[in-house]
């Protein structure tokens, strides 16, 4: 694949696919670090954006916080640059989730109001209901309960519009937590019951039991010790099915406490060993620190100072162990924030050395060549302005001629229409031929209006062309029919062809086709464009053809061809030139019926689009 985007989203797709794989390993995802490496040679900072947030969230997975954040901050500074607010929000979420972990609460709930802010103006939903959350839990880690129902119950009814149920789940659980802070133990429990049934109905273990340990917790906090024991107990079941052990050992150190609590002394102990002897088994220090300080307070409260003391001095060993882990490992992971830091520095070296490198030599080639490409372009430009020159000459040539041929239609024009109507005066009554010569004023006036021009809006010309149809049908007693259709995709008051183009060929479509036609005649005039630079006027009529109107043609003793369409010719002729268009042509076919006999012409009238603008 190139070095482009395309790749580093591949990348960070591959990344994401392998995530399991490496985790196993504990090791660097591999794919995450080229996604990297090209998102910064190539300044992709969406890429770069989506792989820190990546690689931040498998750090924080694995509770490597500082890492995480650093990951995060680089996230957001890369998805600040892409200004997608969408993107800032799930950074910046990323970033306040990872300072919540870390106890920094001021800067988690700074990260995530301006997380919140982002995704209200993305409209993104999933994002506000994470912020809401997660401002929430700072509330609930604060004891600002009465501020925590607030924000989740806002969070609960976005997830419920959206219809995400683990969502309302998360929610309905949190303010359980919030009101059991207040003190509200019966309000705690209805909302961990409702929390329950969404897990439930998800089939989500987990869930299920997290919410049994809340209502353990709550019943056991109200002294309802029946109803703890068998919350309790249901937790321990669903936990079975869970694959991290360390909910099992939790269960089973919250029943032995709640025992302990009763006074049940043996049986306590009993529970709360099998919580020690899956978290030895499993190395699960926290549970570890946990498990002793719960057999120091069985003991302590059953009167056995001496092994109380014991156990107090094994929690304390494994607090100082954890702590010193901690320390090794907020060390290791500043170590690797350096690490990524210098080498981001080298890469952004290399690159830059490279860059001059190239501009080097390209300086090179440019010094070599300009020389020899000046003297080119000025024997070029020499040649283009002679050429340009001599076009200009001839086409100022051809306008002439062009301006010429149009002024003949006029005389032409006005000639046959006086012939008409001094044969419609004869045949008429005086009323009819007033009304035709009304009407026929009016085309006078628009036809020498409009060959003043070059070129004319389309329904201009369809606008004369049917004063003069209706005309030609009232002097041939209405023996033909006509219909004019322009192509939905043209706008016929933009697009502009030279005036009078179309009517030789209605004319001679009227007078060698269709008067002679026995029975009704129909000429069809269709208007199309063909890839928005070519405009076709077909003009179709079903009359006796061209063979047979030569034949009649003949007999009258009529040789002469029609001036309008030698002009016509002249004037597309002419257009071809001009525009050097090899399209731009008139085709003219004899249509037959299916025995062969003639029915009618078609003529094609092919010219290149003019625009008004």
């Amino acid at each position: 694949m190139p070095n482009d985007s395309g790749k580093v989203n591949w990348y960070i797709a591959k990344g994401k696919a392998m995530a399991r794989f490496f985790d196993g390993r504990k090791e660097e995802n591999a794919f995450f670090q080229e996604a990297i490496t090209l998102g910064q040679r190539i300044r992709y900072s969406r890429g770069l954006a989506n792989v820190y947030n990546e690689v931040g969230t498998a750090k924080r997975n694995r509770s490597e916080y500082i890492l995480a954040n650093d990951y995060h901050e680089k996230a957001i500074k890369y998805a600040e640059e892409t200004k997608d607010d969408r993107l800032i929000s799930i950074s910046l979420n990323n970033a306040g989730v990872d300072n919540r972990r870390m106890d920094q609460l001021q800067k988690a709930f700074d990260y995530h109001f301006r997380a919140l802010q982002a995704a209200e103006r993305a409209n993104d939903v999933r994002s506000v209901c994470v912020a809401i959350n997660s401002i929430g839990n700072i509330e609930l880690s604060t004891e600002k309960y009465t501020d925590a129902i607030g924000h989740f119950t806002k969070a609960l009814e976005l997830e419920e519009k959206n219809k995400n149920e683990l969502g309302e789940a998360i929610n309905l659980g949190n303010i359980g937590y919030a009101y059991q802070g207040l003190g509200k133990i019966d309000l705690a429990i209805e909302f961990y019951k409702r929390s329950l049934a969404v897990n439930q109905k998800l089939k989500n273990n987990t869930g299920m039991a997290i919410c049994y340990n809340s209502l353990g917790n709550a019943y056991q906090e109200k002294k309802d010790y029946t109803h703890a024991m068998e919350a309790l107990q249901k937790a321990l079941a669903v936990n079975d099915k869970v694959e991290d052990k360390i909910h099992i050992a939790e269960s089973y150190l919250n029943i032995g406490m709640l025992l302990s609590r009763q006074g049940k002394h043996e049986e306590a102990r009993r529970y709360i060993q099998q919580s020690l002897d899956l978290s030895l088994h499993w190395r699960f220090k926290s549970m570890l620190l946990e498990v002793y300080k719960a057999l120091a307070a069985d003991y302590k409260a059953s009167g056995d100072f001496k092994r109380s003391l014991e156990f107090t001095d094994r929690s304390l060993l494994y607090k100082d162990s954890i702590l010193d882990e901690n320390a090794a490992m907020a060390l290791a992971q500043t170590r690797a924030i350096y690490e990524v830091d210098r080498k981001d520095i080298q890469i952004k070296a290399l690159e830059h050395d490279k860059q001059l490198s190239e501009l080097r030599t390209k300086r090179n080639i440019v010094y070599m060549f300009s020389t020899a490409g000046f003297l080119l372009m000025l024997a070029v430009g020499a040649f283009f302005y002679i050429r340009h020159r001599n076009l200009e000459a001839n086409k100022h040539t051809l306008q002439l001629e062009l301006r010429s041929l149009r002024a003949q239609m006029n005389p032409h024009f006005i000639f046959n229409s006086l012939s008409s109507i001094h044969r419609f005066i004869w045949s008429n009554s005086q009323e009819e031929a007033s009304d035709y010569l009304t009407k026929f004023s009016k085309l006078m006036r628009m036809i020498l209006d409009n060959t003043q021009h070059t070129f004319i809006s389309l329904n201009k010309e369809v606008e004369s062309l049917r004063l003069y149809l209706d005309l030609e049908r009232l002097r041939c007693n209405g023996v033909f029919e006509y219909r004019i259709n322009i192509a939905d995709d043209i706008n016929d008051d933009e697009v502009m062809l030279p005036p009078m183009i179309i009517q030789p060929y209605v004319e001679n479509a009227i007078w060698h086709g269709l008067v002679h036609k026995s029975g009704k005649g129909m000429l069809d005039i269709s208007i199309t464009m063909r890839s928005g630079r070519t405009l076709i006027c077909m003009v179709t009529d079903n009359g006796i053809g061209r063979k047979r109107a030569l034949e009649i043609k003949a007999k009258k003793g009529e040789t002469h061809r029609s001036m309008g369409m030698q002009v016509t010719e002249g004037r597309i002729d002419l257009i071809r030139k001009i525009n050097n268009s090899r399209d731009t042509n008139v085709t003219i076919t004899d249509l037959e019926s299916e025995d062969g006999t003639p029915a009618g012409t078609q003529v094609a009238i092919t010219l290149p689009v003019e625009h008004i603008f």
